[in-house]
Formats: C-alpha cells, sequence, structure tokens
C-alpha cells in the first residue's frame, strides 16, 4: 500500500467527507465496474486542490485525476495512490467579452460538456453543437479531443491552463497543442515533466454569435439521431473502439466480424451499435476487456486490421 497510516490521517484531516478510503470505482464509472481507489478525494476549492497535487507530488503518492468517469473502464484489482475528481472544485463556466473574432468561453475541467453545449444554446453562440450528447467533462473531452462527424474539440479550443505538481499553473496556447484523434499532447518544453502529472484545469472556447432559434432546431436533429443510433440507458463507456484512418468505422468491422450481440460474462455488444460494450448489469472488468480482446482478435483476424480502445484503461 502506498498510502500509510500518517498519510491517510493528513487527507482525513485536510478533506473530512471529501476523502474516501478503499473506495469502489464501480460507484464511479458509466460501466459500474471497477475495484477500490486506495483514496477518493474531491476537493471543494482550487486551493485544497493545489494543496492536495503538491503534497502527493513530494510524497511521491501517485495521483490520477478522472471526470464522470464515462468513457474509463478500471480494473478489478482498482488503483493504487490517490483518484483526484474536479467536478465540485473546477465546475464553473465564463465569457469573455471583447474578441475580435468571436466569443471566447472558458469552462473549467470539472465542468460537465453537455453544461457547456447547453451554455453555448442559451446564450446563442454557434461551436459546441458538434457535442451534443457526448458524456463526460470538458477536461476529459479536451483531453480525449472529443467529436463526432460533426467537428471535435480542436476546432474550437484556443488554450488551455494547466496544473503542474508543484503548484504551479501553466497556459498552453493552441500554437503548444498538437490534436491527434482522440488525443491531445502539448509541447514537452511547455511542462518540464510532460502531461503525465500535469493536468487541464479549464480550457478556452472560441465560439460565434448565432441566431438562438437555428441553433435550437440543429441541437434538435443532432441530439434525435443520437438517441436513434446508440444504447442510451444501457450501461456502457461511450464508443470503445477508435475508427480506423480509412474505410469502414470500427462499428461496421465488429458487426461484419459477425461480433454483433455477442457476450463474456456480464459484459455484451450492444445490438444497437456495435462499438459500444455495454454492461448487462453483472459484468466485471474483466469480462469487458476479454470482450474486448475478443473483438480486436476477430477483427485482425479478419480484415488486418487492429481496433485501438478508445475508452481510457486505468488501474494496478
Amino acid at each position: 500500500m502506498r498510502i500509510d497510516a500518517v498519510s491517510r490521517n493528513w487527507l482525513t484531516k485536510k478533506f473530512g467527507a471529501n476523502v474516501c478510503f478503499d473506495e469502489p470505482m464501480a460507484r464511479h464509472t458509466s460501466l459500474r465496474v471497477g475495484g477500490p481507489a486506495e483514496a477518493f478525494i474531491a476537493p471543494n476549492s482550487f486551493e485544497r486542490l493545489v494543496e492536495l497535487v503538491e503534497w502527493s507530488f513530494k510524497k511521491k503518492i501517485p495521483y490520477v485525476v478522472v471526470g464522470h468517469g464515462t468513457n474509463l473502464l478500471v480494473k478489478d484489482s482498482g488503483i493504487k495512490g490517490l483518484v483526484i475528481v474536479l467536478m465540485d472544485c473546477l465546475c464553473t463556466i465564463e465569457r469573455k467579452e471583447g474578441e475580435k473574432e468571436g466569443v471566447m468561453v472558458t469552462a473549467m475541467a470539472g465542468a460537465r460538456i453537455q453544461s457547456l453545449c447547453s451554455y453555448a444554446l442559451v446564450n446563442g453562440l454557434n461551436g459546441m453543437n458538434f457535442a451534443l450528447g457526448i458524456p463526460g467533462t470538458v477536461g476529459g473531452g479536451i483531453m480525449m479531443n472529443a467529436g463526432t462527424a460533426l467537428g471535435s474539440m480542436e476546432s474550437v479550443l484556443k488554450a488551455i491552463h494547466v496544473l503542474q505538481p508543484w503548484g504551479a499553473v501553466k497556459r498552453v496556447g493552441i500554437e503548444n497543442l498538437a490534436f491527434s484523434y482522440r488525443g491531445l499532447s502539448w509541447k514537452e518544453n511547455q511542462l518540464s515533466n510532460g502531461p503525465s502529472l500535469s493536468f487541464i484545469i479549464d480550457g478556452s472556447f472560441l465560439l460565434h454569435p448565432s441566431d438562438p432559434h437555428e441553433l435550437k432546431k440543429e441541437a434538435e436533429k443532432i441530439q434525435g439521431a443520437r438517441k436513434k443510433s446508440q444504447p442510451f440507458g444501457r450501461l456502457s463507456a461511450g464508443c470503445f473502439f477508435k475508427n480506423p484512418r480509412t474505410g469502414k468505422t470500427a462499428g461496421e468491422l465488429i458487426e461484419l466480424a459477425g461480433l454483433k450481440e455477442i457476450s463474456i460474462g456480464g459484459a455484451g455488444v450492444s445490438p444497437i451499435h456495435a462499438n459500444f460494450i455495454i454492461n448487462n448489469g453483472n459484468a466485471t472488468a474483466a469480462d469487458i476487456l476479454a470482450l474486448m480482446e475478443t473483438i480486436q482478435e476477430k477483427v485482425l483476424q479478419t480484415f488486418n486490421i487492429y481496433l485501438e480502445e478508445e475508452v481510457k484503461i486505468i488501474g494496478s
């Protein structure tokens, strides 16, 4: 165990009811699976967050920052060290006036992506409708360069602020952000330890004034299409695999390989969208990982294409 009694006492004294020890991560992921986190902490202020990160860095206690657990698979063995969630301390959305090119909206990392989409719609700002229906928080969405066929974070994001493990905050502009399909990195010379220990605390998005009525009509159309094509109401982590760069989508390949609706233990492939692995109610993380590997092996054997997982897998 990396967290000794002295450290547990410090965490309890500092965070009180906002820290839980040996907390089942199944309570905090949309797949409803995952073993215990040694310490699960939800700081209630930015100052407390900085204090926690500085302390864990000095104590050499590992930490991982998670959002709403919607694109996350935690192994049954759980997570050593700290799990830090930002929804209580970094959840505001604000606009900055006076931008020549449009309206700059800053969303904190713990705010929900759907809250940012709603904010844009209510204020008649175009640019975020592509993200309607994407679950999770802004910080996770930025790190994953979340998107759909209609767009992605890189099309509207202009800058981020990053918290470094010694407590310093660094601004990283668009010129130093390297986007990829479902990924983001920043130039190493911007942060001395890279993104492994530093994490996003907010993002600034350049949006544009538009007709609120037309934006709402577009939003209703997008949301209606998503509801018809995805297994809403089921336990899943969204699209499980990244789409190949060219050719058919991951869902199409899985279906053509004859894998639609197969199951292992309590985990199954959705009959509505083959790129969704769902928890039928009694799945373990091991079931989901076994199904993932079965899909990857079959698709590779059939099409000579390796499906890379989009869902982030963590745990010891």
